[in-house]
């Protein structure tokens, strides 16, 4: 089969599809005037006139839908589209053939000229967020080998059992929503912005307990639709801790059988630092290497503190005890030298020149606990982005 073969049947498809209409908007030599236009016979023009506009309708969206076609398949002309506010006469895109745009554009995707995951939204580059993760988080070797490993198993999965649910756990600038935001950047081609993918925020989108009800009709409703509109999707909970446990009632049918539907939860918490900076603490002084810590260890410590009485209102403590959680992606507490990384990364970002003893004044800046051995920056990487405008001509 040539290469320019799937494009020529999707021309013909088009052609099909719109009736027959392609013509209509060809340059050359005009046609010679009709007979009935020389009569002058009134209501014989009245006629003709009428036909012309309505095939000129036809001909303006030939053009209509060749925009959605090529937004749709390629990618291209999509801003265009999204400017074309004003309908066109007498005919509608959504009651006259969407849906047979939607399978012309699978069917040209078939040849493998569209994109991979069979929806161009979707992109799924698992070795980019690997070898971002390696290069730009920094002291992390948990979290990494986790959220590769869960996230990779879970795409590769013929037809995953549920839905994939990690939660994030560490101090406040360690990197929790840094990932999240770097997992939506590689999966997805507008990352946060795609419209599969939602971010909650807990005190910002649900602040009052009083209104958890219209909350979870809310919620439940968005979540539904994002799952709909996307065979994957991405559901981010941050400042889990603080989710109202009634909530889970809104979220919980979502993370069981998901019928051919891929949807990815993330809760990202600070419940389980100080566990977590515990046993970083007692590997350090034990002059052992962090890197020696082994996620089945710190898992063990880490379920213990999770599965103290807390406040009941909130919905972390539920979600471990109904076995919702996959994975636990536990993020260690970030040393001097991490935090020197950090600020490199924020010269580069910049395009800024740095020297040694710039990333040590930036790192100087932070505080750093315990109090005896100042060995952990208590704000992890939060501020150090911010703390280099000091450093700008």
């Amino acid at each position: 089969m040539g290469p320019g073969l799937p494009s020529r049947r999707l021309l013909l498809l088009l052609l099909l599809l719109l009736g027959g209409s392609g013509g209509l908007g060809s340059r050359g030599t005009p046609p010679p005037p009709r007979p009935w236009e020389e009569e002058g016979a009134p209501w014989v023009r009245a006629r003709y006139e009428a036909v012309k506009k309505h095939l000129g309708a036809v001909g303006a969206l030939s053009r209509q839908y060749w925009q959605y076609l090529a937004c749709k398949v390629w990618q291209e002309g999509c801003q265009e589209q999204k400017e074309e506010s004003s309908p066109r006469p007498g005919w509608s895109l959504p009651l006259v053939g969407q849906d047979y745009l939607e399978i012309l554009s699978a069917w040209y995707c078939s040849f493998g000229k569209c994109c991979k995951t069979g929806d161009c939204r979707i992109i799924n580059n698992i070795t980019g967020l690997e070898a971002d993760l390696n290069r730009q988080l920094h002291g992390q070797h948990l979290a990494k080998k986790v959220i590769i490993q869960a996230v990779q198993g879970f795409l590769q999965s013929p037809r995953p059992e549920k839905a994939l649910v990690l939660s994030f756990h560490g101090w406040s600038g360690t990197g929790k929503n840094f990932v999240a935001r770097m997992l939506a950047s590689h999966l997805y081609r507008d990352g946060l912005r795609s419209e599969c993918v939602r971010l909650f925020i807990s005190l910002f989108h649900f602040p009052h307990h009083k209104y958890v009800d219209l909350y979870k009709a809310q919620l439940k409703k968005q979540i539904s639709e994002t799952v709909q509109l996307c065979k994957q999707s991405l559901f981010i909970f941050d400042e889990a801790e603080k989710l109202h446990f009634r909530l889970l009632d809104a979220i919980k049918p979502f993370l069981g059988q998901v019928d051919y539907r891929r949807p990815i939860f993330l809760f990202l918490s600070n419940l389980g630092g100080n566990t977590i900076n515990e046993v970083a603490l007692d590997f350090w002084r034990a002059s052992r290497a962090r890197e020696e810590i082994s996620m089945e260890f710190l898992e063990q410590r880490l379920r213990v503190e999770l599965q103290e009485p807390a406040e009941n209102s909130y919905a972390h403590s539920h979600l471990l005890e109904e076995n919702l959680i996959d994975f636990f992606v536990p993020f260690l507490p970030l040393e001097y030298h991490h935090v020197k990384l950090c600020a490199r990364d924020a010269f580069l970002a910049r395009g800024l020149p740095y020297t040694e003893a710039a990333l040590d004044e930036v790192a100087r800046m932070m505080v750093f606990v315990p109090k005896e051995e100042k060995l952990f920056s208590a704000q992890g990487c939060k501020s150090v982005s911010q703390r280099i405008s000091y450093f700008l001509p």
